[in-house]
């Protein structure tokens, strides 16, 4: 078996997932359980295609088939939980998968190249980790201060409205009498005033 570059691993098995969308549609309980039964059923198979490998191609097999799944599993529960946690912890799941995936490629080498193949997965390990928690640190951010909009617009759409209360409270005081009481009582109607 002959050892792929550590990018090409990475990128075979999806690290390129960092701008990848989870949508908050949450599944039904019979939906994810049988999207979970699939995924299990495919590790099966994949898991046992692997008896047809000597060594280490073998174990290469083994931890590529428990990456496949650990990743899908993890890639669903964010997609059902639709939060920015479930997808920072999917793409920690993903970071691990890969580095366990590279690092049994390693074995096949020996001395110094097996030292810095390790090491170039482990770097890949780490920086994927590190994007995952940038990534979430940035997407709360952007919830905040999308909150901290609303809550302003909020307060403008507030004041506005106060002063438009004061506007129609002004134009009553130009009339006298029972005119200015029904304008009175028709503005504060009509602002919520009481």
């Amino acid at each position: 078996m002959t050892l792929k570059p550590i990018a090409a691993v990475i990128v075979a098995l999806g690290v390129g997932t960092a701008g990848s969308a989870y949508g908050a549609d949450t599944l039904s309980r019979d939906a994810y359980k049988a999207e979970k039964d699939r995924i299990d059923d495919q590790y099966k198979s994949a898991k046992q295609a692997c008896n047809s490998f000597k060594g280490n191609a073998e174990d290469v097999c083994k931890a590529e088939a428990e990456a496949e799944q650990r990743i899908a599993i993890a890639d669903l529960d964010a997609r059902n939980k639709g939060t920015v946690e479930a997808q920072q912890k999917a793409r920690m799941v993903r970071a691990e998968a890969q580095y366990k995936v590279a690092r049994e490629k390693c074995d096949d080498l020996a001395g110094n190249a097996k030292d810095v193949c390790v090491k170039e997965a482990k770097a890949a390990e780490t920086k994927a980790k590190a994007e995952a928690k940038a990534d979430r640190r940035v997407a709360e951010t952007r919830s905040e201060s999308k909150q901290r909009t609303a809550e302003a617009r909020k307060d403008a759409a507030e004041a506005s409205r106060d002063a438009d209360y004061r506007v129609a409270r002004e134009r009553c005081d130009q009339l006298a009498g029972d005119e200015m009481d029904a304008c009175v009582r028709d503005v504060r109607a009509k602002f919520g005033r009481s």
